[in-house]
């Protein structure tokens, strides 16, 4: 399938960007990037120099979602609209000289999280957001020949599953008014992309989720696609897609008035979160792995070869153009320190409040006071469902007299550690590549303990950058790029990553991390996946 044609900026309003590329040129003027991170907390709005120095941020904070029913998570896309015409005006207001010098502006935005909006581009209902539970009836191979098909090939469960948590799906089956007069189906980067230039085009980059999308040709899917069958979203409903580093428009004036940009300002298609996150850490090919120590952990790495590291889940499409980000992700991930400050950790909490430090710091001191194994206590992070284990549990076994909160502590951040491990190893066996070295972010990664455990657990140096908005970073590079500062990614990378800090991994603790995987992590969900399934039958709990 083509793709669809749109409208572009004019061509002279992006020409005096690109004007020349010479070292000597370049270095007489002062070109900022502003990129956009709206996450599920909060909208970051970033200016970066052209070497990658953070030199602004205006962050706007808002309730992470609403929820009108058990299990649902929607949010008002006003919200993440009105926090960008915020965060503009505050840049603006506070940091006049590197926001006149704006070159061109890149969105990000959480994965997932999806927007019904008319002809117009006016909101039709809440944005359904990636945390939401509630599913869907199945609407391909429920019953007939094709589900006897499913059932013998032993996938009848697993597309399911799938079918079930698309969101458009349940939009049609239950509110099917809306849906007929849902002109276009955005993911928070298209709704943004189209407030800024009144064009419905979104990044290939960002096009993760329960969409009718061709992975591995990085386009809208065919109509007897499988994605197309499992989710039969109308092609027309879709946004037009744009390449990273692409044009997808220009800032408009009604724009320019509300937020103070320039009118005529490119808008640059750019990625996901994730994805650019990847690309901030500097990981542009598969001997290196991004962490993302975030609610939801993932291990991800870049490619130029399609292959999926766990069976049917493609490999996403990369903000490197002509891509691939294969991932394993950890569903609640770095959401369990959250649950461990909540359920074990009042006093750290109190004593970080009082002394006006993350809690994280204080809870350091558990991993201080602790060794490598953690007494024999191992966990494994299974606190939410995965796609290749969705009956499974959250474990912690090897409880004696000694252990304390400390040793429950660090044995989940080794629990997270182990996980990442293991789908390293899926990204390295299915990719036919070994990885030579780590990059970090995310909000745990500003704990130099938790780096320091994982570095020991993957037996790799680790790296984290001079910036913790590496999704921010990621799309200044992509943007960077298309407005002519760099003639490609790599140059882009070389000229704007900067490592600040390196891990290297202890040889002692190696030793103890690869034999408590390999003897002990390794074989636990195995001996306990039956009586997961006991449990669940017996209390209803997950409920099927």
């Amino acid at each position: 399938m083509p793709r669809r044609a749109i409208k572009k900026p004019n061509r002279n309003q992006i020409k005096t960007y690109r004007k020349s590329k010479r070292p000597g040129r370049m270095a007489m003027e002062t070109k900022t990037i502003l990129a956009i991170d709206s996450g599920t907390q909060s909208l970051r709005a970033l200016l970066f120099s052209e070497k990658g120095v953070l030199l602004a941020r205006e962050q706007q904070s808002y309730a992470p979602y609403y929820s009108s029913h058990p299990g649902w998570a929607e949010q008002d896309p006003d919200i993440y609209w009105d926090s960008l015409v915020t965060a503009c005006q505050a840049l603006k207001k506070n940091h006049p000289q590197p926001f006149a010098s704006i070159v061109g502006v890149g969105v990000t935005s959480q994965r997932a999280s999806m927007i019904n909006v008319d002809k117009k581009g006016k909101v039709l209902r809440p944005a359904i957001i990636w945390l939401d539970q509630r599913t869907a009836s199945p609407v391909f191979g429920a019953k007939g020949p094709i589900n006897f098909g499913l059932r013998l090939a032993g996938l009848e469960k697993k597309l399911m599953d799938i079918q079930a948590q698309g969101k458009g799906n349940w939009i049609i089956q239950n509110q099917p008014e809306i849906w007929e007069k849902t002109h276009k189906y955005l993911q928070v980067s298209g709704f943004l992309n189209h407030r800024l230039t009144g064009v419905f085009a979104d990044s290939t980059a960002s096009q993760i989720g329960h969409l009718p999308f061709d992975y591995k040709k990085q386009r809208w899917a065919g109509k007897w696609a499988l994605t197309s069958l499992l989710f039969p979203i109308e092609i027309e409903k879709l946004p037009s897609m744009v390449q990273p580093g692409d044009p997808i428009g220009a800032v408009t004036v009604a724009v320019g008035d509300l937020t103070g940009l320039r009118p005529g300002t490119p808008v640059i298609a750019c990625g996901s979160d994730k994805g650019c996150e990847t690309l901030g850490a500097g990981v542009t090919n598969q001997k290196m792995v991004s962490l993302s120590f975030g609610t939801t952990a993932t291990v991800q790495t870049t490619s130029k070869k399609y292959f999926e590291a766990i069976p049917f889940m493609p490999p996403y499409p990369a903000p490197v153009p002509g891509c691939y980000n294969p991932e394993v992700e950890i569903f609640r991930g770095f959401w369990m320190i959250s649950w461990f400050k909540q359920e074990f950790a009042q006093k750290e909490v109190e004593e970080a409040m009082k002394l006006g430090i993350a809690a994280e710091e204080v809870l350091n001191q558990c991993l201080e006071r602790t060794s490598p194994g953690a007494m024999g206590l191992v966990v494994q992070p299974y606190w939410g469902p995965g796609l290749d284990h969705p009956d499974a549990k959250g474990a912690m076994i090897g409880f004696g007299d000694v252990h304390t909160k400390d040793h429950v502590y660090r044995a989940v951040i080794e629990g997270l550690g182990f996980a990442l491990y293991e789908g390293m190893e899926r990204i390295e066996k299915k990719g036919k590549t070994g990885v030579e070295k780590a990059a970090v972010s995310g909000g745990a990664s500003q704990s130099d303990e938790i780096c320091k455990i994982t570095a020991d657990i993957l037996n790799l140096p680790m790296g984290k950058g001079e910036t913790h908005e590496t999704s921010g970073l990621g799309a200044a590079i992509i943007t960077a790029m298309g407005v002519g500062i760099y003639t490609g990614i790599e140059e882009a990378v070389a000229n704007m990553v900067r490592v600040k800090t390196v891990f290297e991994p202890d040889p002692e603790n190696v030793t103890i991390y690869r034999q408590l995987y390999k003897k002990v992590y390794k074989r636990m969900y195995k001996a306990l996946a039956p009586l997961y399934s006991q449990i669940q039958e017996i209390t209803g709990y997950p409920k099927k």
